[in-house]
């Protein structure tokens, strides 16, 4: 059975976490592919909310298999608190397997993460999770990898080798340095906690996939994020776009069926970058408000405006996402009117491609479409065939812009607030 993949079509904060569980019902494994704890999660069952960085959603899914593949960095303390966290809400964390191939992250990628963030003379508006650094080393070949969970000897040697070299960068910085000791005590415990828990993750995942098992890949971020074709620099460190799935988790292209991209239904930013149709009036914090804009990882106020047909329409196209799932619907209940940026004007010309510089989209104006709104209560809706006639418009002009099918929608936070298309 092919693979799946899922990712978000924006600048992250799509609503992933919650369509990856709603599309774990059918699933057997689900594999997350790349990113670290920066990512945020949320999954909202009944009257609970959980929020996920590491583990793959399909946790809360009975006999659902989940896998951190070998693209991910995995901050080895916060893997370790967010499992033993979940086993105490009674999840069945022993469905879990983290990649021997994963590259890990400790306290002095964070701390470097910070100290370059605060130095840089463009501000990225990383989440200071060590992420970059992380992925740094590996491209240095100077990580550590999840197989050295399983060898404690061999990993305090490297863990400390380390630690001393970026105690140099510190002080050279004028930074303080490191607790080695402190700092080893406890990784060495959390290491022990995750050592049976490492698998050669390419192999479970082949396994499966021979076995006519249904597969779904979890990103993480946004596809305006990556490091290849997101808003450079203003990006994450790793390839958030469909083809990131096939080397972070291990399945060859030839294995790959849907690409599901996860498409709010205006447009958010966190952190720092350009943002054509970011609004600044009451519109702009009515969105926030109302949609609870606020980083699930970070709890930073969310950048908001609306949708940009462009932008989406660019990450949809080199991702090759054929369904869509459109989220946070009922957060544009209210308005009278809705704008969709179908093209930019750079220069005095207009353009439906997204530039490859960040200062030329820093200065695009965007062109707008207007549509009357529906201002009636869809968080109720339980089929599409109920929504108003101006939201279908909507919904449909939306898919029609980015040249994909709209397969889900969501109406709210509430797993039961979902539904086909």
């Amino acid at each position: 059975m092919p693979a799946d993949i899922l990712i978000g079509t924006q600048w992250g904060d799509e609503g992933k976490g919650k369509l990856i569980d709603v599309l774990t019902r059918d699933v057997d494994m689900v594999v997350r592919f790349q990113g670290g704890n920066n990512a945020g999660h949320t999954v909202e069952i009944g009257d609970r909310k959980y929020v996920l960085h590491l583990v793959p959603s399909g946790i809360f899914r009975p006999g659902v298999k989940c896998v951190i593949g070998n693209g991910v960095v995995v901050d080895v303390l916060g893997l370790t608190s967010e499992m033993q966290d979940l086993a105490r809400q009674g999840m069945d964390v022993s469905a879990i397997e983290l990649s021997d191939r994963a590259q890990l992250i400790f306290e002095y990628h964070k701390r470097a993460d910070a100290i370059g963030e605060d130095g840089a003379t463009v501000k990225i508006g990383t989440t200071r999770r060590g992420i970059g650094p992380a992925y740094a080393d590996k491209a240095d070949r100077c990580g550590i990898r999840g197989i050295e969970l399983t060898r404690p000897e061999q990993l305090e040697k490297l863990f400390r080798a380390q630690a001393a070299k970026y105690n140099r960068l510190f002080a050279r910085a004028g930074q303080p340095e490191l607790d080695v000791d402190a700092e080893w005590a406890k990784v060495k415990e959390a290491a022990a906690y995750l050592a049976p828990f490492v698998r050669n993750t390419v192999y479970s995942v082949d396994a499966m996939l021979k076995a006519g098992k249904n597969v779904l890949c979890e990103g993480a971020q946004g596809g305006l994020l990556d490091i290849d074709h997101g808003t450079y620099p203003f990006v994450t460190s790793s390839s958030t776009v469909s083809g990131g799935a096939c080397s972070g988790a291990g399945i060859p292209p030839r294995m790959v069926r849907d690409v599901w991209g996860v498409l709010k239904a205006y447009t958010t930013r966190v952190g720092e970058g350009p943002f054509p149709t970011e609004l600044f009036d009451d519109n702009g914090e009515n969105l926030r408000k109302v949609g609870n804009e606020y980083g699930a990882t970070t709890g930073r106020p969310r950048r908001c405006g609306w949708f940009d047909a462009v932008a989406s329409g660019y990450s949809c196209m080199i991702s090759g996402v054929n369904k869509l799932a459109v989220t946070k619907l009922d957060v544009l209940d209210d308005l009278p009117e809705l704008q969709i940026c179908v093209a930019y004007e750079l220069d005095g010309k207009q353009t439906a491609e997204l530039p490859a510089s960040a200062e030329d989209l820093v200065r695009v104006k965007p062109v707008y479409e207007t549509l009357p709104g529906w201002q009636c209560s869809t968080s109720g809706v339980t089929s599409y065939d109920q929504l108003p006639e101006n939201a279908k418009r909507y919904l449909a002009r939306l898919g029609e812009l980015v040249n994909a099918e709209i397969a889900i929608v969501s109406v709210g936070p509430r797993r039961d607030q979902t539904f086909e298309v």
